[in-house]
């Protein structure tokens, strides 16, 4: 019998859970609130990793639990998967990461939304000057025509 296999005969004693114990799709969905669904889909992208038993089953460390949350607090807050990878880049997925690995990671992350935070407070001020403008004109407006990209291609409706 395998550590993995003696794992999931033995259910954690009262409260305690060893580091290394392995949690089926169904009781990760029901720790974390993902979806067995979507939880498939993580992993699909890399994001998360399982085991597999005998049967094909999945199994996830319990390290994996951090992961899932956190890709949960990014969809909630709007930010795209992509970063969240950008994010956990250099996160070990088969080994539980150490308290150094999460803190690069949240470093490169803080990053990441600082970035987005001043590009949504620049959307902010051009959209409120758009919006309290009125110009409507095409050829005038930075939000929608940057540099005045269309004033070349002359007067009227221009995009399709």
């Amino acid at each position: 019998m395998s550590q993995h296999d003696a794992l999931e005969a033995e259910p954690a004693a009262a409260g305690k859970h060893a580091p290394d114990e392995l949690l089926t799709v169904g009781e990760m969905s029901r720790r974390t609130g993902v979806a067995p669904s979507a939880l498939r889909f993580y992993e699909d992208l890399g994001l998360i990793a399982s085991h597999r038993t005998g049967g094909n089953q999945r199994r996830y460390p319990r390290h994996m639990l951090r992961r899932v949350s956190l890709i949960s607090v990014a969809k909630r807050l709007g930010i795209p998967l992509s970063d969240v990878q950008t994010a956990f880049e250099n996160v070990p997925l088969d080994t539980t990461p150490s308290h150094e690995d999460w803190q690069r990671a949240s470093r490169r992350w803080k990053r990441q939304l600082e970035l987005r935070r001043l590009g949504i407070e620049q959307l902010e001020r051009e959209l409120t000057g758009c919006i309290g403008c009125g110009c409507l004109s095409m050829k005038a407006c930075r939000l929608l025509n940057p540099d005045d990209e269309l004033g070349e291609h002359g007067s009227g409706p221009q995009r399709l």
